[in-house]
């Protein structure tokens, strides 16, 4: 059984991908960025630090200034789509 993970505020209910890269080369997305609200803007950031295909932390920009707001483990109620 998996621990309950927190749900973090995101700017809107939509959620874009704008971004998923595979940083270590072994073929699975471990950087996920995504658009929430439609403005094109990246809000949401999200990163396997430990290759094992899942989300380990979740980042909001609430505000879009480039600093984060909120910062949890796991992937704050929001699965990457790809």
């Amino acid at each position: 059984m998996t621990e309950p993970q927190e749900t973090v505020e995101t700017r809107g209910d939509d959620r874009v991908d704008l971004l998923a890269a595979d940083t270590d080369g072994d073929g699975r997305p471990d950087v996920w960025v995504a658009d929430t609200d439609g403005d094109g803007k990246a809000d949401l950031f999200q990163f396997d630090t430990d290759h094992d295909g899942k989300v380990d932390i979740t980042m909001t920009d609430l505000d879009e200034d480039g600093t984060p707001d909120a910062v949890v483990d796991g992937d704050g109620g929001h699965p990457p789509t790809v």
